[in-house]
């Protein structure tokens, strides 16, 4: 008989980097104002792993409406869950201004996003049903389709044809047993910055009975007319059963919410299990969730100011001879087709030589075999800062040809 800790002194994918990573690499500590240029280990960074994409963080105005909430209400109030004691007003209006802005008919707010996704997935779905999902999907959708007791199926990421055959095999299981089909996709990957293919995933309801759930954490304020998010983008607002986004990303909060159907919503909001048994989102951060959404529907210049620094950004790496995928949306991901220690290597001389901060991504929140530096434009980052970076990089890919970097590995032990 094993001890249940045994598993702890067996290192993972991602601890056995620990020993080399651990404040570096992995829980990295970041001081200074948020904006394009932070402090780590005590040096400028020119900073492109922040997720605030529309410089809402560090605003003046969501700085004192935030301030002027926690003054007013402190984080206590309410107290209770939604369901007992925690309901108000301005959740509700809350709410109703982002159903609005999603284009749906109900909203309902959630304390985090992660915790959302899992606890929307598990009451959407019984033993009689099954998920069909893209297997890059963000860890929350993975834990939540754990929870499923049903089938599950993934499809390739971003492919048509994988989706339609595993329809296929979750049309068979159905037509057994009673259920429904789930699909789920992202309106943005947030690791690639590829859109889900959003019209082709919905044009196969006319084959196919499912229900489609997608995860716009990413789209939501950086797509669509005003921002109001992929499925706008792509013009499939209607055919979009459900739709799930964080405050966590244009916001630059905490939370967020799902939306669709008035009846689907009143469901959910006594099933998710994540909300019934939760305490309330605080009256601080759901005043300045109000102010937030304001600050996108009233500024529209806040996207297009967006996606200029991320177009620039994205051309001049591209021109330096730099791999982005596919990418088609703000996010920048620079694959970089070496061995994880090389990559190491390559990320500590731009952080300590060049001090440029970018965040490195590896197996397994990302496919095995594939290593992606992620870029985060914002608003604020200038022209002055996007050429610096680019130089960098040229210089870092004259090392990386060099053979520099490959040395330094055959140093490291993990």
């Amino acid at each position: 008989m094993n001890d249940i800790f045994d598993k702890i002194y067996v290192k993972g994918p991602l601890t056995q980097y620990r020993d080399i990573g651990e404040g570096y690499y992995m829980f990295p500590k970041l001081t200074g104002e948020l904006g394009p240029r932070m402090k780590f280990n005590g040096k400028e960074m020119i900073m492109w792993s922040i997720n605030d994409y529309l410089g809402l963080g560090n605003h003046p105005e969501i700085r004192k409406a935030d301030a002027e909430a926690a003054a007013r209400w402190g984080f206590a109030y309410p107290m209770g869950s939604r369901p007992m004691s925690g309901h108000t007003d301005m959740h509700e209006q809350l709410e109703r201004e982002l159903a609005e802005f999603a284009g749906k008919e109900a909203a309902y707010l959630l304390n985090f996003g992660y915790q959302g996704n899992v606890s929307i997935i598990d009451a959407l779905v019984n033993k009689n049903d099954v998920i069909v999902y893209d297997i890059d999907s963000h860890a929350s959708i993975i834990d939540g389709v754990r929870l499923h007791q049903g089938k599950r199926y993934t499809f390739q990421h971003n492919d048509v044809e994988s989706l339609e055959t595993m329809l296929k095999r979750a049309k068979k299981i159905t037509d057994q047993t009673g259920g429904g089909i789930l699909v789920i996709s992202e309106g943005v990957f947030g690791m690639r910055g590829e859109q889900g293919i959003l019209r082709e995933i919905v044009e196969l309801k006319k084959k196919y009975k499912f229900r489609i759930y997608i995860d716009d954490a990413h789209g939501f304020g950086t797509l669509g007319e005003g921002g109001r998010g992929a499925h706008f983008e792509q013009d499939v607002v209607d055919e979009i059963d459900l739709y799930f986004a964080t405050f966590a990303k244009a916001m630059a909060s905490i939370g967020g919410f799902v939306a669709g159907d008035k009846d689907v919503i009143k469901y959910l909001q006594y099933n998710m299990r994540s909300q019934v048994y939760a305490k309330a989102m605080p009256m601080a951060l759901v005043e300045g969730a109000l102010k937030r959404l304001d600050m996108i529907r009233s500024h529209p210049e806040l996207k297009d100011q967006l996606w200029d620094v991320a177009l620039r950004l994205q051309k001049g790496l591209v021109e330096a001879g730099f791999d982005i995928g596919n990418t088609n949306t703000p996010i920048t991901p620079v694959y970089l087709h070496v061995d994880p220690i090389e990559a190491g290597m390559l990320v500590r001389d731009m952080r300590d030589n060049h001090r440029i901060f970018t965040s490195i991504v590896v197996y397994p929140v990302i496919p095995r075999g594939m290593i992606i530096l992620r870029m985060i434009p914002t608003t604020r980052h200038t022209q002055a800062e996007i050429d610096e970076t680019i130089e960098a990089f040229k210089q870092i890919r004259q090392k990386q040809e060099a053979g520099v970097y490959k040395e330094m590995a055959k140093h490291i032990k993990i």
